[in-house]
């Protein structure tokens, strides 16, 4: 499934369900089929990712990483993308609504 996130400041983003379901987790929101970030939320929860992705940073390695240690190649490498690699057009979308005043909203 995928999720897509938008607002009327900028074009969509379109996430795989579970990257999208992580980052809703981080944005303590639970996966759900439609929803919506107000602009009085988008301080908050900008804040919110920009933390995750700087924890991340800290501990070096992704959890994500750290978990797939089994010795498949393919498991290991896409456990290499970061956080920060995943979130960034969400991250750079909620900036840009925030700055235009528009709420950013997503479905399945």
């Amino acid at each position: 499934m995928l999720y897509e996130f938008s607002s009327r400041a900028t074009g969509r983003v379109t996430m795989l369900a579970p990257v999208a379901e992580r980052i809703l987790a981080i944005l303590d929101r639970g996966p759900a089929p439609q929803g919506i970030f107000t602009v009085a939320q988008l301080p908050a929860a900008i804040a919110a990712l920009e933390r995750a992705i700087a924890d991340e940073r800290r501990g070096g390695r992704p959890a994500a990483a750290r978990e797939a240690d089994t010795g498949d190649d393919d498991t290991e490498a896409a456990a290499r993308v970061t956080l920060a690699q995943r979130a960034f057009p969400l991250l750079e979308l909620m900036k840009a609504a925030l700055a235009a005043e528009r709420d950013v909203t997503w479905w399945l």
